[in-house]
């Protein structure tokens, strides 16, 4: 909760100033789907790089069991990785795999969830568009919309977040620390040990199951909490 936060106010923050900015800079339409997605990459590559000492200081409480416990809290655990593991080099230890999965992962996640709004509210307003508001999407299908969009970005991007997973939680134990020094040799590691279904996209089901709810909520929330405030939001379809 500590790291979400931070997450999501920059990457929804970013994301209206680089998708205001971006058409502008290289003078295309807004809509153009390859600056959509430079845009919500951007973004997601913004906030990762702000809040990525929290995700790996998470990684660390998630792993260790009650009989293995090296970590106290929040505070002990970036304390300890800090001193002990090279400091700032330690808390951003898989960064590298991260920066490599959030570009698909970001930019499909916000493209994939614009093309769709696009879609619905030109194709069949009278069902997706809100009564009243026929440029901006009913809770159902922006719900469809965000997870739709979270589904298409795990799909591409899940390996860099096994890379990323593997190197953060590598330096825990003395036998694994050989995972924690390069992006590419973990990925090689993976693949020759595991391959690519039971390695590299390993618990991609399950991670289905939590990224889809998770993308469905925070669009449509994301988009609740504009209208609450009045704060025009650069996913609105324009009509007319």
């Amino acid at each position: 909760m500590v790291r979400i936060f931070p997450y999501a106010a920059t990457q929804f923050t970013s994301h209206q100033v680089y998708k205001r900015a971006f058409p502008v800079l290289f003078n295309v339409p807004p809509t153009v789907f390859w600056v959509q997605f430079i845009a919500g990459s951007c973004a997601g590559l913004s906030a990762v790089t702000l809040t990525y000492p929290l995700d790996a200081i998470r990684a660390r409480l998630a792993f260790q069991t009650q009989d293995n416990r090296r970590y106290k809290g929040i505070l002990h655990t970036g304390q300890s990785i800090f001193k002990e593991e090279g400091g700032i080099k330690g808390l951003y230890r898989g960064i590298v795999p991260t920066y490599l999965g959030m570009i698909p992962y970001a930019g499909t996640s916000f493209s994939v969830f614009d093309f769709l709004k696009r879609t619905f509210l030109s194709t069949i307003p009278q069902y997706a568009g809100r009564e009243g508001r026929g440029e901006q999407l009913n809770t159902g299908f922006r719900l469809l919309c965000g997870a739709s969009a979270g589904l298409a970005a795990q799909s591409l991007s899940y390996p860099f977040d096994v890379a990323r997973r593997r190197m953060q939680l590598a330096m825990m134990y003395p036998e694994t620390k050989h995972l924690g020094h390069g992006t590419l040799d973990t990925l090689k590691h993976v693949y020759k040990k595991d391959g690519i279904v039971r390695g590299l996209y390993r618990g991609l089901s399950i991670n289905y199951i939590r990224a889809m709810p998770m993308h469905a909520l925070s669009f449509t929330t994301y988009e609740f909490m504009c209208e609450f405030l009045g704060i025009p939001s650069t996913m609105r379809v324009p009509t007319g």
